[in-house]
């Protein structure tokens, strides 16, 4: 699937005021410094689509961005240590919580995992909840250009062998870089494919 148009539509922290439309949606969701918004960036060919910042916690809250005028893009609020207060970060709990549980049109959560590091349990946690609220997911590892490739087969290696001491299978993953813009084709073909199947294409 190719991007042609991306365009910010609307930015809340109530999800009754998320678009009424009733058009898939596909989230993106991660640690908080994880490179969320520079992989959506990469996807889109957009640089300036979703903000970049150094600070963590930048993104605070539920982003939709209109693609292809058939899809949504939603970018929520990290997780994790951002630098921000604990009430504020317990506002974001709420309301992301209040975005999955309650958000119909969620069709795919991709959770980005930095590749660099051993399986975090915030990040194992967070899939837990989607597992057990039956949310499809998709994990995408995050700066895999930053590793060199024994190393991240290990790395991958690692979190399977930890997945599957609680689930049946490993969940699909996506192995990506925003800087060589590895992985932005089988992510777009994905969502594709699944467009396809809601008749969409």
């Amino acid at each position: 699937m190719k991007i042609s148009s991306a365009k910010f539509v609307i930015s809340n922290t109530d999800v009754t005021k998320c678009p009424k439309e009733n058009l898939p949606e596909y989230a993106f969701i991660g640690r908080s410094n994880v490179g969320k918004s520079s992989l959506i960036n990469m996807l889109t060919g957009n640089k300036s689509l979703a903000k970049i910042s150094g600070r963590p916690g930048k993104t605070q809250l539920i982003n939709h961005f209109i693609i292809n005028d058939i899809w949504y893009l939603v970018d929520l609020p990290g997780y994790g240590y951002a630098k921000v207060s604990k009430n504020l970060r317990q506002k974001f709990q709420s309301f992301i919580q209040d975005y999955f549980l309650k958000r119909q049109q969620l069709v795919c959560t991709f959770v980005l995992v930095d590749s660099r590091h051993e399986p975090q349990k915030i990040d194992l946690e967070f899939m837990e909840f989607l597992g057990e609220n039956g949310i499809p997911f998709c994990i995408v590892f995050t700066k895999t250009d930053k590793l060199r490739k024994h190393i991240l087969k290990k790395n991958i290696d690692t979190y399977q062998k930890i997945m599957l001491k609680t689930w049946e299978v490993m969940p699909q993953y996506f192995i990506t870089s925003s800087i060589d813009k590895t992985g932005k084709d089988q992510i777009l073909d994905f969502i594709g494919n699944v467009n396809e199947n809601l008749n969409l294409n």
